[in-house]
């Protein structure tokens, strides 16, 4: 495959389809190169409510291009790799929450964009991980669940004294896999280095840790740092735009397990073929948008 005639395509039926591409920084590095905007779920979150074009491609996994679709809705949102899942999104269901959520009525759900349309719908509100923290010391509530992931919520409740934080018990499968002997046996071989994780890591890897941010918040710390080296704790793609803004920095990977499978299965030929066939449309139940969408609204309104 010539990936130079493919992108040229790629950028060609753009401007045709009046598209925008997505891409989240986990992203392989073909397809980073081709979307138009590159960031964080926060970022993408609010380009999606943002853009004028009629289609949208959304680069990630499928709970992200549906939170685009619950944003825009009269946009076509097209998923080039239909089976580009999450894991974590699939630990919590409506069903369960709603069961939660009859005996404890007086507790407010946060719950991480993450998640399902149907999970958000039965949440409070959402947030990302360069937003949590923010947002849950904002709510009055002073009990709360965070759903579904329980690493990025006890991050948040060890910082959180005067609410009660309950946890879901669901991760990321990618993060929780590294564990604290694994860095401390990186921090020693690599001593002048800054260890940078994201919170969806386990709590043990997290207090190792000297910053802990959202990736995009990784990017921009490590971009602003007087520091030369860095053990980069969250999923390898994101690698790719920290040497491309910083090539006289040294970046090591944390783990060589910092890898998701499933935002590495799309390549720069699904998108193409995304375009072109305009294939794996997002669509969501209209009533459960509505309920989504409050508390997505609510998440960008707070943040």
């Amino acid at each position: 495959m010539d990936i130079k005639r493919v992108i040229d395509e790629v950028n060609r039926l753009k401007k045709e389809k009046n598209a925008i591409i997505l891409g989240h920084n986990y992203q392989v590095p073909e397809v980073q190169q081709v979307a138009d905007i590159v960031g964080d779920s926060l970022a993408l979150s609010k380009a999606a409510a943002e853009a004028e074009s009629d289609t949208i491609v959304f680069c990630g996994v499928h709970f992200m291009a549906e939170s685009a679709k619950i944003l825009s809705p009269n946009k076509r949102v097209l998923l080039p790799v239909k089976d580009a899942g999450c894991p974590m999104a699939d630990m919590v269901t409506a069903e369960k929450l709603r069961e939660y959520k009859k005996e404890n009525p007086d507790t407010t759900i946060v719950c991480y964009v993450n998640s399902s349309a149907e999970v958000k719908a039965e949440s409070d509100v959402c947030c990302t991980s360069s937003n949590a923290l923010k947002i849950v010391k904002t709510l009055d509530s002073k009990r709360i669940l965070f759903v579904p992931d329980k690493n990025l919520g006890s991050y948040i409740k060890n910082q959180i004294n005067d609410k009660e934080i309950e946890l879901w018990p669901g991760f990321c499968i990618t993060h929780h896999r590294v564990q604290e002997e694994e860095v401390l046996k990186v921090k020693k071989a690599k001593p002048n280095a800054i260890l940078l994780v994201h919170p969806e890591c386990n709590e043990d890897v997290v207090k190792l840790a000297d910053f802990v941010g959202s990736t995009s918040q990784i990017i921009d710390y490590a971009n602003k740092s007087d520091n030369n080296e860095f053990i980069i704790g969250t999923e390898m793609g994101v690698m790719e735009k920290l040497k491309n803004d910083n090539p006289n920095k040294k970046f090591y990977l944390l783990s060589p397990g910092l890898i998701c499978n499933n935002m590495k299965k799309t390549g720069i030929a699904d998108v193409l073929e995304a375009l072109k066939e305009e294939k794996h449309e997002i669509h969501v139940d209209e009533d459960i948008r509505k309920k989504a969408l409050v508390s997505l609204n609510r998440m960008l309104k707070l943040s």
